[in-house]
Order: structure tokens, then sequence, then C-alpha cells
């Protein structure tokens, strides 16, 4: 059995193969997909792989876990505090990671399963659209500033609102501008429509995600999204460590006999499922006073 640490990169992986303490060989891999599976194929089903969690160790994680016995995924942030090293390449990096796993210090985080790589692309690309749809209604808006044009009373991107935009005496280039950016509103917002459309199918078919639609400010998107982000809720032994992986636990400093200081949320984790939450929040604060109002 050989522990086979990878040091990840875009286009390729440097891979030291560890065995009873000694480093047996080096190897550098081409991440294209044929050349992985026979790099995959040339390993023994006894052999662990480790690899630190990137933009693409989903993807070498699906096509080495069929040749081996285990891919093990470590979280790079904790690697770096523990196996801080002045000389830095990727030859060391590699050898570091199969000896962290040898050693039993290898900081592993969860691999989702193939459902929840999917929901998370799924919630993740529509908070991509989201962003774009933002932006461009902030690019309108600054070029209306520029121009001094007082603020429209009614919906601007409505039907009316469009309409007074084409209108507005606004030199002829920036018309143009506006003109596109509209164009590209309508056509981002469609595509934000049909996302919506999809995860509230599939959510109101998912009695989990029923159940958490029941807390205030929560909606199916919302609850998605979460629930995505978690996967596996048994992995996580408390409700504080769940707060933790979502970055909304203060942080803490503490010394010696001096007294902990607490300063603002950690920020760390999921940020997507983190605006989401803080978006529900925000609702539920505008719907306590609407329905204190009704009382």
């Amino acid at each position: 059995m050989a522990i086979i640490g990878m040091d990840i990169h875009r286009s390729f992986a440097q891979a030291a193969f560890l065995q009873d303490g000694q480093v047996k060989r080096e190897q550098r891999v081409d991440l294209v997909h044929d050349r992985l599976v026979k790099f995959g194929k040339s390993l023994s089903v006894e052999d662990e792989v480790v690899i630190e969690a990137t933009g693409n160790s989903a993807a070498v994680d699906r096509i080495l876990r069929p040749f081996v016995k285990r891919v093990v995924v470590a979280n790079p942030r904790m690697v770096r505090a523990i196996a801080y090293a002045r000389v830095k390449t990727d030859k060391i990096d590699a050898v570091i990671l199969a000896r962290l796993h040898a050693g039993g210090f290898l900081p592993e985080v969860w691999v989702a399963d193939d459902n929840t790589q999917r929901q998370r692309r799924q919630t993740v690309e529509r908070m991509g659209v989201l962003e774009q749809v933002v932006r461009t209604k902030g690019r309108i808006h600054a070029i209306l500033h520029a121009n001094l044009i007082p603020k429209y009373s009614g919906h601007l991107f409505g039907k009316a609102g469009k309409k007074w935009l084409a209108g507005l005496p606004l030199p002829e280039e920036e018309k143009a501008i506006v003109g596109r950016l509209v164009d590209e509103l309508e056509r981002n917002s469609g595509q934000l429509a049909k996302l919506d459309m999809t995860i509230i199918g599939e959510a109101l078919e998912n009695p989990r995600v029923v159940r958490l639609m029941t807390i205030p400010g929560i909606g199916p998107v919302v609850a998605s999204t979460v629930l995505a982000s978690i996967g596996d809720i048994s992995r996580f032994e408390t409700p504080e460590k769940l707060s933790c992986y979502f970055g909304l636990t203060p942080k803490v400093r503490q010394s010696g006999d001096r007294p902990a200081r607490h300063g603002r949320i950690s920020k760390q984790g999921n940020t997507h499922a983190r605006k989401m939450l803080v978006e529900a929040a925000w609702s539920a604060k505008s719907i306590r006073p609407a329905a204190t109002a009704l009382l």
C-alpha cells in the first residue's frame, strides 16, 4: 500500500508515492481526463490518494475514487498552518500531504456526494446570475446619477420604467449603453427565473426543505442553498460547529490570564450560504413589524 500525495494545479499535479515512511518515486500527472484515468489505473486498490481542496479537486476525486481505497481531501488553509515550510515547491508540497496523512495529522474535509455536488452547482450558478443582475442594475443607476437624472418614482426595471429609460435626455453613446444594459438585464433576469423555477420545483419535493421553510424569512431558494451547503447534517456534532461552518460565530482572542475578547463573525466557510442566511434574517426582520401592526 502507498500513500500518494498530489499537489494539484490548474493543468497538472505533482504526485509523491510514500511507502514505509519513504518517498519511493515522484511523478507529474497532466490533469486531462484520459491521462488522469490512465494514472488511476496504474494505482493499487489498497492505495490512498491525498489532495487539497481546490476548484478542480472534486473532479480529481471523482475520477480517481474507483481505482484506490480512498481519496482524502485536505483543508488547504489548515495544511499550511500545520506544515509551514521556508522552501516551497510542488514536490515538497506533495510529500508533505502524504506525510501528514501517514502520521494522522491531515486536516481532512468532508467530500460531498454527487447529488449534493449537483445541488451546490445549481445554487452557486443562481448566485452568479443574481450578482450579474445586481451589477447591471448598478451600472444603469450610475449612468443616471452621472447625468443628474432624478430618481424614478416607480419600478425602474418594470415595463413603465424601461419606457421611461428609453426616453431620457442622455447623450447618444450613453443612451446606447443603457439600451444594451437593459437587454442584458432582461436576459439575465430570464435565466434567473428559470433557475428559480428549477430549484423551487425540486425544493418542494424535499421534506427537509419544506421543514426549513417553516422558519420566518426562509423561502425555498434560501433553504435549498443552505441544505446543499450542509450536505450530511450528521457530520456536525453540535449546533455550534454548524454555525462555525457558516462563519457566523464571533472571533475570539484570549491569552494567559487575560479575559477573552470577542470580535465580529469569522466569515469563514461557505460564502453563498452565509449571504442567503443574512438575506433571510433581513426578510424575517421586515416580516415581524408587519405582523405586529396587524395585531
